[in-house]
């Protein structure tokens, strides 16, 4: 199911097609990639793991019928895909428990680096939120990943400096947008 599109993007579930798992798999076991993501915690290092990636992706998010999520970025002019947006409520103080803050966030493969894939799929749900009652969405991220903060940058998002309010008490580079004010 395709849940946005840009001029160049396709916002869309990942599926059980080997392409997708083969993806998955090789971005979530990039050490580069997951040094990122909880100090690398839940890297593949096996390729069967990527179904099972897929299916806890589905488990968690399938309560919330789409609204959140994190769904496959597919570059329209080649259908390859470049990595992941996501959008959903931050895990509380207990690392787990969803609390009402909203987070953006992205993990492209090195491949897709540096070609503004992240800023525009983060745009296109963070436009489809705003049609929500959402007020304002947060991205974190993890001292050190400039690319990600110059992302964040890009979106217009305020930086709020470093805050443990959610992953469990992390220490993260902490971001907000507010919803453009209606008309």
């Amino acid at each position: 199911m395709s849940v946005a599109t840009t001029d160049r993007l396709l916002l869309r579930d990942w599926t059980d097609a080997q392409d997708d798992l083969a993806r998955i798999y090789d971005i979530y076991s990039r050490h580069e990639v997951m040094r990122w993501l909880g100090g690398g915690a839940g890297r593949l290092t096996e390729p069967g793991q990527a179904a099972e990636r897929l299916a806890s992706w589905r488990e968690r998010y399938a309560r919330y019928a789409s609204r959140y999520g994190i769904w496959a970025i597919e570059v329209r002019a080649t259908g390859a895909v470049a990595g992941s947006v996501l959008l959903k409520p931050l895990p509380g103080a207990d690392g787990r428990t969803p609390t009402s803050d909203i987070e953006v966030g992205w993990h492209l493969h090195p491949d897709s680096w540096g070609h503004g894939y992240a800023t525009e799929a983060a745009r296109a749900v963070l436009a489809r939120e705003f049609t929500t009652d959402t007020r304002q969405v947060y991205a974190v991220v993890t001292p050190g990943n400039e690319r990600s903060m110059a992302v964040c940058r890009r979106l217009g998002m305020a930086h709020l400096g470093r805050r443990t309010d959610w992953y469990g008490g992390t220490e993260v580079e902490t971001f907000v947008l507010t919803a453009p004010a209606s008309r």
